[in-house]
């Protein structure tokens, strides 16, 4: 049995509260740059940076980070870390990035993006964006900025669907 979560203006709502928190909690948005956990991680961290331009009027970049190549639980024999299907046009260097990403569960995607981020390069600080935390950490990860906290059983799943790619905003939790 599916149960729809968020609809499109709650998660709206969602995603307009992360992007004051952000804004509150760093003291505005200098040196601020947004970097989205493929795939739908991307399309929310464009939000929030959307988001931001309407509200400081200051355009934030946003890059697009696989992190495929850096999980643990998935074998990489024969991969090359080279091969990476990132699109980040801009220094981290010094920044404070908020990586995005659209569910936080064992933490494994977090810590693999955590890992490819500081081979990139050095930025000033990581914050962490959620918009769904479904609990159940394997790992000592949490989220600075969270949209809605939703405990799960491991035999539950969520799905976030986003317009971009799905042609509706929903969270759903399937049972």
């Amino acid at each position: 049995m599916d149960k729809t979560i968020l609809d499109q203006m709650a998660m709206q709502r969602a995603l307009t509260r992360i992007t004051y928190e952000i804004v509150e909690k760093n003291k505005g948005v200098d040196n601020l740059v947004l970097v989205g956990i493929k795939t739908r991680g991307v399309f929310l961290a464009k939000r929030i940076a959307n988001r931001l331009k309407q509200l400081e009027n200051i355009d934030i970049p946003v890059g697009e980070l696989d992190v495929t190549n850096y999980r643990d639980d998935i074998s990489h024999e024969g991969s090359n870390r080279d091969k990476f299907n990132n699109d980040i046009s801009f220094s981290i260097e010094g920044k404070r990035v908020i990586l995005v990403d659209d569910v936080l569960y064992t933490g494994r995607t977090v810590r693999s993006a955590l890992s490819a981020l500081m081979e990139i390069q050095r930025p000033k600080s990581i914050n962490l964006a959620v918009l769904i935390d479904r609990g159940n950490r394997e790992l000592p990860i949490r989220a600075d900025f969270v949209g809605k906290n939703i405990p799960t059983s491991k035999h539950e799943r969520i799905k976030v669907s986003v317009s971009e790619i799905d042609n509706k905003d929903t969270v759903e939790l399937i049972k």
